[in-house]
């Protein structure tokens, strides 16, 4: 079963890029989450996460400004170390709290009850306007890279920071994809660094089978979106999305997932 959602999953979400601020990992840990403790489905969802970005800076390197990079990447790469470290904090830490329904027991880890917040706080920034439509002046790209980076090496969620600060940065379509990925992947490098030594150094290769599934479902969606590359964003999308997303973390933060 795990092996169908994940692969599902890995395949829509990278092609809901295309019509939703929601990126690749923001939708895939969810489904990680579903079937893996919190630390390793978040180390794993960063794996497919790199694994993907590195077929799209592939498809779409070539046109990363490098000042842009500079400027944001660097401080993200510095930012993605606090939070990777953060969660390896947590991830240590006692449960919080429990409460049982009839003989089954339900407990909230430090880690989980963190996660569930940022999700449900992502979620609802892609259907408040107010923080949907932010921007921001691109002399704070570094403030904007320390930003996306912590959030990116905690819990994954990257992408909406580097939007709001890229996006007046002065690129090109094409340009604001490329400098994006790669971005995302000096991040992804980063924080597996971490994840790696705190969880395990086997990681890929105990659970290579559904890692590879995710993988190669995520490069497909990913192709199939470099085939359209015009960002088109779609309402309803984004609240289906959403309420997925504050649905689970609730679920999440109550210990029931």
């Amino acid at each position: 079963m795990e092996f169908v959602v994940i692969g599902l999953v890995a395949l829509v979400s990278s092609l809901l890029t295309l019509f939703s601020g929601f990126g690749l990992g923001t939708l895939l840990l969810p489904a990680f989450l579903f079937f893996f403790p919190a630390p390793v489905a978040v180390a794993m969802t960063a794996i497919v996460h790199f694994m993907n970005n590195l077929f799209k800076l592939g498809l779409m390197g070539k046109y990363a400004d490098k000042k842009v990079t500079l400027k944001f990447g660097l401080p993200a790469l510095l930012g993605s170390a606090g939070g990777a470290f953060l969660l390896v904090f947590l991830a240590d830490q006692p449960v919080l709290y429990s409460w049982s329904a009839g003989s089954k027991l339900f407990e909230v880890t430090a880690l989980n009850l963190a996660m569930a917040i940022l999700m449900l706080f992502f979620a609802l920034w892609e259907i408040i306007p107010a923080l949907a439509n932010l921007t921001v002046s691109s002399r704070y790209l570094p403030v904007g890279g320390l930003l996306s980076g912590f959030f990116g090496g905690l819990s994954g969620h990257q992408g909406a920071f580097r939007s709001v600060f890229l996006v007046r940065a002065g690129l090109t379509k094409e340009a604001f994809i490329g400098t994006g990925v790669l971005i995302a992947c000096i991040v992804d490098v980063t924080r597996l660094g971490f994840y790696f030594n705190q969880f395990s150094s086997n990681l890929f290769t105990d659970h290579t089978g559904i890692l590879l599934t995710g993988i190669f479902s995520a490069f497909l969606g990913a192709w199939m979106g470099s085939r359209a590359i015009k960002k088109v964003t779609l309402d309803s999308v984004k609240w289906i999305v959403a309420v997925l997303l504050i649905l689970i973390s609730l679920l999440l933060g109550t210990g029931i997932i």
